[in-house]
């Protein structure tokens, strides 16, 4: 039920239902306000795009008294108050944060501007930079001294290699390693009777040659290496044949020696009388000195020396 209707569902002839939406209490077509009867209509009618704010003129305006207009579709807050309003009016609102207090705004040149916030920036990337750069050159420096050493120890290794333009033996020698080819003996310097000979089968000389005639008190074959490429220790072997029985010399190394006769035992158990079956090999441990050795074989007092010499080598090492 309407506040317009008496609750029988009839309207009075001419009137609008809606009209207590618009219509002042006690004004046209309106019944005055009986007393104790609460108000029904808050709203008046006006103007489309104006609302007076009775009570707040002096706020919105320069005097009491006076209505603001609001433009249509806006609200104003009538507990906003502009700055201007303000006891001190604009003068009274502090300058913006960074400014010079003229106007002047971001522009101006005071404390906390463009221009401090700037040096501060190009202050902050100069540090960086000098980071970077002292890092890099720390880096630089580093690796370049190491390769400095390196390099110049590499060129102080080639400059020693050059002068000699050989490069010395380092370490030992292969054990078992042949020194230069087997020499044939009938090819050896051979005094105090000694001959070459070649009767005898089963030499294994080029020639088939051999020195004979070593029964002989001071008979000897002499020779000489040059091609021992470290002072060490050596062996000397030495291919040999006798008749079928036991038989020693006397080895010299350089002159010297050797405090053990060399043995030339019937190793291949021929007959005795049988040169042809007494060929074999012994074999002595020699001292030698680098390059150059002399080697001489020969039937001194107290040996047996009912022998023949065919060849002689040199292996690297103590060998059997």
């Amino acid at each position: 039920m309407t506040a317009e209707n008496d609750g029988t569902g009839a309207t009075p002839e001419g009137d609008d239902p809606f009209g207590y939406l618009y219509r002042q209490e006690g004004g046209d077509g309106s019944p005055a306000p009986q007393a104790g009867t609460p108000r029904r209509s808050f709203n008046q009618v006006r103007a489309v795009g104006e609302r007076q704010y009775g009570g707040y003129g002096g706020q919105y305006s320069g005097g009491p008294g006076t209505q603001q207009t609001a433009a249509y579709g806006q609200q104003p807050n009538a507990h906003y108050a502009a700055p201007e309003t303000m006891p001190g009016g604009r003068a009274a609102t502090p300058p913006p944060p960074g400014g010079n207090g003229h106007g002047h705004g971001h522009g101006g040149s005071g404390h906390g501007g463009p221009r401090s916030r700037n040096g501060l920036l190009i202050g902050a990337l100069a540090v960086v930079a000098a980071v970077v750069i002292g890092i890099g050159a720390a880096i630089y420096f580093n690796s370049g001294g190491k390769n400095q050493a390196h390099n110049g120890g590499a060129a102080a290794a080639g400059a020693d290699g050059g002068k000699s333009g050989q490069q010395k033996p380092s370490g030992k020698l292969p054990k078992g390693k042949q020194i230069g080819k087997k020499q044939d003996a009938a090819k050896f310097q051979l005094a105090g009777g000694a001959a070459a000979a070649s009767d005898v089968p089963g030499a294994e000389s080029s020639d088939g040659s051999y020195v004979g005639s070593m029964n002989a008190t001071g008979a000897s074959a002499t020779w000489t290496t040059g091609n021992v490429p470290k002072a060490g220790l050596y062996t000397l072997y030495v291919r040999y044949g006798v008749p079928g029985k036991d038989a020693n010399g006397t080895l010299s190394v350089n002159g010297q020696p050797q405090t053990q006769p060399l043995n030339m035992s019937n190793f291949g158990n021929a007959e005795e009388g049988d040169w042809e079956k007494g060929w074999t090999r012994t074999y002595a441990y020699v001292d030698l000195k680098q390059g150059t050795n002399t080697f001489k074989i020969s039937c001194e007092e107290g040996n047996k020396c009912e022998f023949n010499l065919d060849q002689v080598w040199l292996k690297a090492g103590k060998l059997r």
